[in-house]
């Protein structure tokens, strides 16, 4: 089975009609819920078998998949009942009022209550809720430093990075090199900030999923017959305040993120106008 690296890949497999017959509003939307597992790709009235088999896999493996993430959610709800958010608010950045817990994460207010329900000013993805969890639960508090580590030098992160390279670094590489204005949108859109230069790059931007796990991303245009490159850095705090496998959760679904801005200015992650 060849597994999409993005949910541009996924995207490119669709006829691109919006036909809704999938139950999702738009093609590029259920590209999105296949990539984070929450839908198959045989969901696609439209797909031939072959299509579906070469890329979807068995659809028990994709079940399973969905029934352990589901499960794993759930123990993580519970564990957060047991949990006194008053004191997870001090240490995690957030504030504790009518017996909830709420951080900014991304700039928009995400909350969660006694029980876990999660709730917030946009829809929840799941690419978030489980990190916001995570990060709940088990942050240590420590506080940002500006000491920038890049993903493979964080803990865990060495055996992941060539995974993680390929679904977010190297997807947001390709909408940054075809949507000029990429940088000023995401910086708009999820009240980032663009800081002084690291590491010569052309331009960085510093965002922040949560409060105490402030990413750099760092952008080098291409010059004098050298390719562009992206790289995302994480402070060195990320370390006390995120497992490896949340912090993976959340470039892939920054990168997802991206290419649907990128989709909504004409553009496809190859640079193709879109009709």
């Amino acid at each position: 089975m060849a597994r999409p690296e993005n949910a541009m890949e996924i995207f490119r497999l669709l006829d691109q009609s919006n036909c809704r017959e999938c139950g999702e509003k738009t093609c590029l939307a259920f590209a999105g819920a296949v990539f984070q597992g929450r839908k198959n790709l045989r969901a696609c009235p439209r797909l031939d078998p072959e299509t579906v088999r070469r890329y979807d896999g068995p659809p028990e493996a994709a079940n399973r998949a969905e029934q352990e993430r589901e499960a794993h959610l759930k123990r993580l709800q519970q564990s957060i009942s047991e949990l006194d958010l008053a004191e997870a608010a001090e240490r995690t950045g957030g504030r504790f009022e009518k017996e909830r817990l709420t951080l900014p994460v991304l700039g928009k207010h995400f909350s969660v209550d006694r029980n876990g329900r999660l709730s917030a000013e946009i829809h929840v993805n799941p690419w978030v809720a489980i990190p916001y969890l995570n990060y709940v639960l088990y942050a240590d508090g420590q506080a940002p430093g500006g000491q920038w580590l890049p993903f493979r030098e964080l803990k865990g992160g060495k055996e992941r990075y060539p995974l993680f390279e390929k679904r977010c670094e190297e997807a947001m590489k390709q909408v940054a090199d075809t949507h000029t204005d990429f940088f000023d949108d995401i910086v708009h859109m999820f009240s980032g900030k663009k800081v002084p230069e690291h590491y010569e790059s052309d331009i960085s931007v510093v965002l922040q999923p949560f409060p105490k796990v402030p990413v750099m991303i760092c952008y080098w245009k291409p010059e004098d017959g050298l390719e562009s490159s992206l790289h995302l850095f994480f402070d060195a705090c990320t370390n006390g305040n995120l497992d490896i496998g949340s912090t993976f959760s959340l470039g892939a679904g920054l990168a997802q993120m991206f290419a649907k801005l990128a989709l909504r200015h004409g553009f496809s992650s190859d640079g193709v106008p879109l009709a």
